[in-house]
């Protein structure tokens, strides 16, 4: 199985902390009561993609042969780089989801008292958490030797990215008018200054 080898230890641990900090802030806004959403078909279908290529490739390749086929070998220091954007991207992760607090939702919608966080790392990027989700798809594809188990998460949240935002840019512009037009040439999408 290939859950032994070290790299694969090092992302199932990563992969342990995604998955109970996601499931930490669903629990905390299960309660929200959502006045606008926007969860169609598509947007169902990207997040059902995500389920599938970031937790059910790496656990199919991890606890059993079915990927072999795929597999290939990476340099150790290809590994190493693989460790470095895994924590920074479960730290942005972390961070995000604090920031957000009750703001927060997996689906496109906002919610009753919802608030334009423009705090903590909102403050110069408007879509951390965006970017922390690039981190660990790129951490796994580095981390996990299978093209399926690493790569295909990276390819199905490339287009979920570019399909969402678009639509996530539009409700906030509605919700919050003048105020996200303000906070939109202020910070830069991903990363600080990068409109």
């Amino acid at each position: 199985m290939a859950i032994s080898q070290p790299w694969n230890i090092v992302f199932t641990i990563g992969f342990v902390v995604y998955v109970t900090t996601r499931g930490k802030f669903a629990t905390l806004t299960k309660h929200n009561q959502p006045i606008n959403r926007r969860v169609g078909l598509h947007d169902r279908a990207l997040l059902a993609g995500m389920v599938v290529t970031s937790l059910l490739f790496p656990v199919i390749y991890l606890l059993t042969p079915l990927f072999s086929f795929a597999d290939y070998k990476l340099p150790v220091w290809v590994h190493s780089g693989g460790v470095v954007l895994m924590v920074f991207g479960l730290w942005l992760f972390w961070r995000s989801h604090v920031d957000l607090g009750l703001n927060w939702s997996a689906t496109l919608e906002t919610r009753r008292g919802h608030e334009l966080v423009r705090h903590g790392v909102y403050r110069r990027v408007r879509h951390p958490m965006y970017a922390a989700i690039w981190l660990f798809s790129f951490a796994q594809a580095l981390l996990l030797d299978n093209w399926l188990a690493g790569w295909a998460v990276v390819m199905t949240f490339c287009v979920m990215y570019f399909v969402r935002l678009p639509n996530e840019e539009a409700m906030m512009l509605s919700t919050f008018g003048k105020a996200y037009e303000d906070y939109m040439s202020e910070t830069g999408r991903l990363f600080p200054f990068a409109k």
